[in-house]
C-alpha cells in the first residue's frame, strides 16, 4: 500500500454541532496527524486530546486524535480520526491543513470502496452501509445492519460453496467416467443436490424480495375526479395536513408528493390533481403530471365518492382510456379502489357499510376521511397488494440483488432441464458455473469495474 494516497474528507454533516469529524486514510495518515498536532506518537485505539494547528502554529481547532493502526481499522489502512467542535468554518480550515500536508480529497465511497479492496467486508456489506445511513423506517434500519454485520453475505456464500461443491463433483464425473464410483447420471446425487441448492435459493429470494421492498419501499399514486376526496386521504394516512382541502373543485393543481412509512413499509406517496376536461392552464399542466405519475406508479388508487354512486370501473375506463385493444390504458393488477365519503352514505342510509368488498373481481377499500373509518383496513391491503409480509429478521436488498439472484435460479433451471431430460454433463457443468458467477456478483466476487464505479460513486463523501 506504499504508492497508495492518503485521502482525507469530512465525516460528519456540516453544520453546527457538538462534534465534527475528519477521517484519514492511507500511508501518510500517522505522520499528517503528528504534524498537524505536534505530538511524537500516537497509541492505536486510545483517545488523545490534542490542539490542532496551522503552518504557523496558530491554533485552528481542539479535540481527539483516535489512531487506528493497519490492518485493523475500516479501510485495512492507517486511520486517523480528528474530532474536533462541529462547524463548517472550524471543519473547513481543519481539513484545508490536513491537505497542506499532503492528504488528498476523497471521492464519494472512497473510504468503503478501500475496505472492500483490502477484504474488510464485501460489496453487500459496503452497499449496507448506505442503505443503514439511507433507511427511513426503523425495520429499514435493522435489516441493513444485519446486511452490514454479515448475515445476507453468508447465506449467500453458504449457497456459494455448496454450488462450488457440485461444480467439483460434475466436472470430476466429465474428466474421469470410468471411476466405478462416480457415475452422475444414474445415481441421483447431483440431481438431490441441485435441487437442495435450488430450495434453499428460493428461500433467501423470497427474503430478498422483502428486503427491496423495506429498501426502496413503493410509489403509490392517488387518482381520481376532483373533489373525490384524494387530498384528505393523504393527509389522513400521513397524518398531518399536507394537502390543502376545499370544496372548490381544482383545488389541488400539482403533484404533492409524501413519504410516510405504514406498517414498516415506506410509501412514497403522490396526491395528484383530479382529472377533468378543463380550460385552466395551469390546471392542465397539472393534470397532465398527474397522468405521468400515474403511468409510473406501483400501485394506483382510485379515488371517488361514494355519496355520488358512480361505477368506478367505469369511472377508471372513462379516466385512463383503453387502449387499441380495447383492454384498459393501466396495468389491472396495480389499480386498488378507494370508495371515500363512507359516513355520509351510512348517514344516509342508516346502515354500516363494510372496509372491504369486490367491486367485479377487484377490491375496493371504504373509507372515511372525516372519520378515520376504513383507514386501518387500507393500510393493511396496501401491504397485502405488495406482497409486503418481511420476517422478523429481514435482509437489506437491492434490484441488483434480485437480479442476480432470478438469474442464478435460471441458470440452476437450466441445469437441471440438461441433467433430467438430456444428461449432458458439460451442459449441467456450464450452467452450474454461469450460476456460480451470478450468485457471485451479489457479494462482489465477480464484479465488472463499472459496476463498482456506480455502487461506491452513491455514497456519501466521508463514506
Amino acid at each position: 500500500m506504499s504508492n497508495t494516497k492518503t485521502i482525507a474528507a469530512i465525516a460528519t454533516p456540516l453544520g453546527r454541532g457538538g462534534v465534527g469529524i475528519i477521517r484519514l486514510s492511507g500511508p501518510k495518515a500517522y505522520d499528517i496527524a503528528c504534524q498537524l498536532t505536534g505530538k511524537d506518537s500516537f497509541t492505536p485505539r486510545l483517545a488523545s486530546f490534542c490542539r490542532f494547528y496551522d503552518n504557523q502554529r496558530n491554533v485552528l481547532d481542539e479535540g481527539l486524535v483516535l489512531y487506528f493502526k493497519a490492518p485493523y481499522s475500516f479501510t485495512g489502512e492507517d486511520v486517523i480520526e480528528l474530532q474536533g467542535h462541529g462547524g463548517m468554518i472550524l471543519q473547513n480550515q481543519l481539513l484545508a491543513r490536513v491537505f497542506e500536508l499532503g492528504a488528498h480529497q476523497a471521492q464519494p465511497g472512497e473510504f468503503s470502496y478501500r475496505a472492500f479492496e483490502n477484504d474488510k467486508l464485501d460489496l453487500l456489506q459496503a452497499e449496507a452501509i448506505a442503505d443503514a445511513i439511507d433507511a427511513t423506517s426503523a425495520a429499514a434500519a435493522s435489516s441493513a445492519i444485519r446486511s452490514l454485520t454479515g448475515e445476507f453475505s453468508n447465506k449467500i456464500n453458504d449457497i456459494l460453496e455448496a454450488l462450488i461443491e457440485l461444480r467439483l463433483y460434475v466436472e470430476a464425473s466429465i474428466d474421469f467416467p470410468d471411476e466405478e464410483d462416480v457415475d452422475f447420471l444414474s445415481d441421483g446425487v447431483i440431481e438431490s443436490k441441485l435441487k437442495s441448492i435450488q430450495g434453499r435459493l428460493k428461500t433467501i429470494l423470497a427474503t430478498a424480495q422483502q428486503g427491496q421492498l423495506l429498501r426502496d419501499g413503493v410509489h403509490v399514486v392517488l387518482a381520481g375526479r376532483p373533489n373525490a376526496g384524494k387530498s384528505s386521504l393523504l393527509n389522513s394516512l400521513a397524518g398531518q395536513e399536507r394537502a390543502i382541502v376545499t370544496d372548490v373543485a381544482g383545488t389541488t393543481r400539482d403533484t404533492l408528493q409524501e413519504t410516510i412509512v405504514l406498517n414498516g413499509l415506506t410509501i412514497h406517496l403522490t396526491d395528484t390533481a383530479g382529472l377533468r376536461d378543463t380550460t385552466d392552464e395551469v390546471e392542465r399542466i397539472g393534470i397532465e403530471r398527474a397522468r405521468t405519475a400515474i403511468n409510473q406508479a406501483d400501485l394506483l388508487l382510485l379515488v371517488h365518492d361514494l355519496s355520488r354512486q358512480a361505477d368506478p370501473l367505469e369511472l377508471a375506463a372513462e379516466l385512463f382510456g383503453k387502449q387499441d385493444s380495447g383492454s384498459p390504458n393501466y396495468d389491472p393488477s396495480k389499480l386498488l379502489l378507494i370508495g371515500n365519503k363512507k359516513d355520509l352514505v351510512e348517514q344516509s342510509q342508516s346502515e354500516k357499510m363494510a372496509d372491504k368488498v369486490e367491486v367485479s373481481g377487484y377490491e375496493q377499500i371504504n373509507v372515511s376521511c372525516e372519520t378515520s373509518e376504513g383507514i386501518e383496513s387500507l393500510i393493511d391491503t396496501l401491504c397485502d397488494k405488495v406482497g409486503f409480509h418481511p420476517p422478523e429478521n429481514s435482509l437489506i436488498a437491492r434490484t441488483r440483488h434480485l437480479d442476480a439472484l432470478r438469474r442464478t435460479q435460471q441458470h440452476l433451471q437450466d441445469a437441471h432441464v440438461q441433467l433430467v431430460d438430456y444428461q449432458a454433463g458439460e451442459l449441467v457443468a456450464e450452467s452450474l458455473r454461469q450460476g456460480q458467477y451470478s450468485l457471485g456478483e451479489i457479494t462482489g466476487e465477480f464484479s465488472a469495474d463499472d459496476l463498482l464505479g456506480r455502487i461506491f460513486g452513491s455514497f456519501c463523501i466521508g463514506k
